[in-house]
């Protein structure tokens, strides 16, 4: 029997417990989520952000949009009064147009037309041919009309006074029908707004414009 301070030499001394290692990849990796679970979510969720918000700035540059349609000037000439038989005007309007394209595609419009009214009553229409706008850029565009015998019964009288006064104030709404080109494709593109503007009949200007999308 040994004694109190002797070690016995037939006792095993102790170890720590031993665990094997996973013999495969997914179990390693099943072990290291099961050790650091909160790591891992936290990554997960930084990379889930990341992706998103990529996605999300791809879908806001590529994404088409429908161009944008500016009056830029209104020309009012030969105008011409007449009183019989009935109160009419005769007068040409040249307007100037200014289309923009934000997109990262091209735009070939087919067609362009301006509605214009005077106190709710359509006078006439100027319309144009198509044109091309580059990607990123803008376009300017004329159209001339001629409006012959304008009658608006009652509201003739004050289209006169206007004119004489040098400031008229239009409703105009003017449509385009055009193509928006991805590489070798080609996308229908309708754009459409409505505008009140106040045009100077003496230097031939717009001095008020407000526009909505229709």
């Amino acid at each position: 029997m040994a004694g109190v301070g002797e070690e016995d030499p037939e006792a095993t001394p102790s170890s720590p417990e031993y665990r094997p290692l996973p013999s495969s990849s997914q179990d390693l990796c099943d072990a290291v989520l099961i050790s650091h679970p909160s790591t891992n979510t936290r990554r997960c969720f930084i990379i889930s952000i990341f992706l998103i918000s990529f996605a999300s700035i791809l879908i806001y540059i590529f994404w088409p949009s429908d161009p944008r349609i500016k009056i830029e000037r209104v020309r009012i000439s030969h105008v011409s009064v007449h009183r019989r038989p009935v109160p009419s005007i005769d007068m040409t309007m040249l307007v100037t147009l200014k289309i923009s394209n934000a997109d990262v595609y091209s735009f070939d419009f087919t067609a362009l037309d301006v509605e214009i009214d005077y106190r709710g009553k359509t006078l006439g229409h100027v319309s144009s041919d198509g044109g091309h706008v580059r990607a990123m850029g803008s376009s300017y565009l004329e159209a001339e009309t001629e409006l012959d015998g304008v009658t608006v019964f009652a509201d003739v009288i004050h289209l006169i006074h206007d004119l004489a006064m040098g400031s008229v104030e239009f409703d105009t709404v003017t449509e385009t029908n055009g193509k928006l080109g991805i590489l070798f494709f080609r996308f229908p593109l309708k754009a459409k707004v409505a505008c009140g503007i106040q045009v100077n009949t003496v230097n031939q200007t717009i001095s008020r414009q407000s526009c909505t999308v229709v």
